[in-house]
């Protein structure tokens, strides 16, 4: 088995958000995204820009480091390939606001992609135009622990005890803050339970989130360096990656039941106006299906959508039973409109007046 690449510790946390704090969340939002607000493919450049969601900074480096290279063996040409990380909805309105010029987005749920689709951005049959209906790899969400699991956390009920602190993303900024709710909910109505029950225990959840980082890399920084909260709900990818910089402080929980995360690609159709730019980011996410890239996916946590591929790292992603987004919604857009718009279920069920502002 090819070796796992190591993980570095996760950098200092520099601010950290109450659950659903609106100003405080459009705060960091408003500051985040003026860093990126020049984040332009240069023009007259062999340059495209992947606007992505928040833990995929190690993926993407790698990626990239063995794409640029096969890409001028075949073609002649280098490619520069720049990168922008964040909260995947604070990304996903950076690309419709168009501070971000993205030349493909990476982004952490269907319905982002569906977003961009119906303002013009992305052509309508976006997922046709790529393998495995352009998901090149799936995820869930996972608990961290502190090591030796002194609560005893071990399914979605143990989360909401009295003694239980809990750290999750913004589901306003982040998609593995919405994939936490919607693993909570579907975590009660794939076993039997009734709506009224799954709307109860989510509200509850809420009530135990002591921190809501506008991302997961911020939220895993609160939990792993500022040692808040007892439990952690992250992706797989981080969880791992954590585990592995923190071997002696922390270790992963795998739910009896979780959600089958389906990140997903796609290139920005209306910022491909020059044809060879066109050519390099469909090539670039053509790369992502390749058996190397799968390899490389793997290797940092992402569960492939080569079955092969995927069995050969099983010591590290063990078969897990997921339910899909059809288990709890039509679909992914479904869903974001059910949870997440106005007076969705999350405006229902939040544990603080007025969180159904700063969307």
């Amino acid at each position: 088995m090819v070796q796992a690449p190591p993980f570095a510790a996760p950098a200092p946390t520099w601010r950290r958000i109450p659950w659903l704090n609106v100003l405080g969340v459009v705060a960091l939002v408003f500051a985040a995204t003026a860093l990126v607000v020049k984040n332009f493919p240069a023009a007259g450049t062999n340059q495209i820009l992947n606007v992505s969601y928040d833990p995929t900074r190690e993926l993407y480096a790698a990626i990239d480091k063995a794409f640029i290279p096969q890409y001028r063996t075949h073609s002649g040409i280098t490619l520069d390939i720049k990168e922008s990380h964040g909260g995947s909805g604070r990304q996903l309105r950076s690309v419709l606001d168009g501070s971000q010029k993205a030349s493909v987005v990476s982004l952490a749920l269907i319905s982002d992609i569906d977003a961009l689709s119906k303002r013009g951005l992305v052509a309508a049959n976006w997922r046709q135009r790529l393998p495995n209906g352009s998901v090149p790899y799936t995820s869930t969400i996972v608990f961290v622990v502190r090591k030796g699991n002194p609560k005893e956390i071990h399914d979605w009920p143990d989360l909401i005890r009295p003694s239980v602190s809990v750290v999750s993303p913004n589901p306003r900024t982040s998609g593995n803050g919405q994939l936490s709710v919607l693993a909570a909910w579907g975590s009660v109505t794939t076993r039997g339970g009734s709506p009224a029950q799954a709307g109860a225990f989510v509200k509850s959840l809420l009530q135990h989130v002591a921190v809501s980082d506008a991302g997961a890399r911020g939220a895993g920084d609160s939990f792993t360096v500022a040692r808040t909260g007892d439990v952690q709900l992250t992706w797989e990818n981080e969880a791992l990656r954590e585990v592995a910089a923190n071997k002696d402080e922390l270790q992963v929980v795998y739910p009896p039941v979780s959600i089958l995360a389906e990140p997903a690609v796609a290139w920005v159709d209306a910022n491909l106006t020059d044809p060879k730019t066109a050519t390099y980011a469909k090539a670039y996410l053509d790369y992502l299906f390749t058996d190397a890239a799968q390899e490389q996916v793997a290797q940092y946590g992402y569960r492939p959508f080569k079955a092969d591929i995927l069995a050969r790292h099983a010591d590290r992603l063990p078969p897990l039973t997921l339910f899909p987004i059809s288990a709890i919604a039509k679909d992914w857009t479904d869903a974001r409109e059910q949870f997440f718009g106005t007076n969705g279920i999350l405006d229902t069920n939040s544990a603080a007046p007025g969180a159904a502002s700063g969307t």
